[in-house]
């Protein structure tokens, strides 16, 4: 089973789990920028932040054989402080580089006209430069705020299969489906969505544009579960080709949008685990 996670964030994961991940198929990986577990103070804090993700992330990942992209935004948390507001004119510089194959994440955290804002500023950026945008849902009042984040993807002109509304669930896949973007589900161990209630989803709503991701980050959540997911469509009489399509497939197919994917090394580069000493703490 070979694996695409779509949304996950490496920077708050040990390597250990690179290497837990590169076993279990995992193969590429888009990482969105997020907030830092604390509240940043500072521009320098976003572009030192956003280094680590088109450089020391990357060279991380190939140690294990995992091509690592990402996206760059203002993550909807942070867009109510006005000294993470800041960093609005430095996207740009980060946007044009190799491997930043979308915009995000973007959208809302509390929908405050803050968010409104920067949200529609950021896909104005994603039309501008040609790129796909990762749309995050709130994890609030989530139908509100997804018929609100439909409007402004519609508001702001970007086409609709360009864009990835994350974070659904049961309440939320209704909107979504039909309306042209693509629906991003993030498996967790105890909140947002499980391997068996995205396997009656996908029995509901079909396989396309479907995206699978596990949303790894600081709190409890589990790298593997794209995995379990996978392991949860065979058990329910889905093919390995389904599996493949979900897993694989669709989020080569939704961020190869960008033109800046490149999987050219996915399967020419073994996996190293071990006699690297940078990755051991050496010198």
């Amino acid at each position: 089973m070979r694996i695409f996670d779509p949304h996950i964030h490496m920077s708050s994961r040990t390597t250990d789990d690179y290497e837990r991940m590169a076993a279990a198929g995992v193969r590429a990986l888009v990482e969105p920028a997020f907030w830092l577990g604390q509240p940043r103070t500072s521009v320098g804090s976003y572009t030192d932040y956003f280094d680590s993700l088109v450089g020391w992330e990357p060279f991380r990942a190939s140690q294990f054989g995992i091509r690592h992209h990402c996206a760059i935004a203002l993550n909807p948390k942070e867009a109510n402080d006005p000294r993470c507001r800041e960093v609005l004119p430095v996207l740009p510089r980060y946007l044009a580089k190799d491997g930043v194959v979308a915009v995000g994440e973007v959208g809302y955290d509390s929908m405050t006209p803050e968010e409104d804002e920067v949200f529609a500023a950021q896909l104005a950026l994603a039309v501008g430069y040609d790129l796909p945008a990762l749309v995050h849902t709130p994890h609030r009042d989530k139908r509100r705020g997804t018929e609100r984040t439909l409007d402004v993807v519609k508001e702001s002109g970007i086409e609709p299969g360009r864009v990835v509304v994350d974070h659904l669930n049961e309440v939320t896949i209704g909107l979504v489906a039909g309306t042209g973007c693509w629906a991003g589900f993030s498996i967790y161990p105890d909140t947002k969505m499980s391997p068996p209630r995205m396997v009656a989803i996908l029995r509901e709503y079909g396989l396309d544009r479907m995206l699978v991701n596990s949303a790894a980050d600081w709190g409890r959540s589990d790298p593997l579960l794209t995995l379990r997911t996978g392991q949860a469509m065979l058990a329910a009489g889905f093919t390995e080709d389904d599996v493949d399509k979900v897993l694989w497939r669709n989020p080569v197919e939704f961020y190869g949008q960008s033109g800046k994917l490149d999987l050219s090394t996915v399967d020419s580069v073994e996996p190293t685990f071990e006699g690297n000493s940078i990755l051991r703490g050496g010198g």
